[in-house]
């Protein structure tokens, strides 16, 4: 008779290594799904202390539909924002990330103080606008819809 020993060895090997990458999956998968809850929060109620609008406030519909600014121009939807990024913006002659245009927005729009690159609430941020690209084509430099 065969000794099968080895072979039962490396087949629980196996078999540890594949629960314990699907149990990490997992747990990463909550910790990005958190993330993204937390900047869609961010994106909908968050003022930054500026004027008192919020990323909703243009980008309505929580960024998946045609937006409108408050003089009225018409801006367009988020849904592929985090697949052209980064690109050159020619008003400012470089190019920029998705972070940066986050920045620029809540100075600009929202006269608000942006959270500080890198940080929970910049990632939650770009976790939940990334998340609305999803499936989408990169297109660095590409056109907004």
């Amino acid at each position: 008779m065969k000794n099968n020993k080895p072979l039962l060895v490396v087949t629980g090997v196996i078999s540890i290594v594949l629960v314990a990458s699907v149990l990490y999956a997992a747990g990463t998968n909550s910790h990005l799904e958190k993330a993204v809850q937390t900047g869609k929060e961010l994106f909908v109620h968050g003022t930054f202390g500026g004027n008192g609008n919020t990323c909703e406030t243009c980008h309505t519909g929580g960024g998946m539909v045609q937006g409108k600014m408050p003089k009225g121009m018409i801006i367009p939807s988020l849904v592929n924002a985090a697949a052209i990024y980064p690109r050159f913006n020619p008003r400012v002659h470089r190019v920029i990330t998705l972070e940066d245009q986050i920045r620029n927005c809540i100075i600009g729009a929202l006269h608000g103080r942006p959270p500080a690159y890198g940080s929970f609430h910049m990632n939650a941020l770009v976790s939940y606008i990334t998340s609305l690209s999803q499936g989408t084509p990169i297109d660095m430099g590409g056109k907004p819809h």
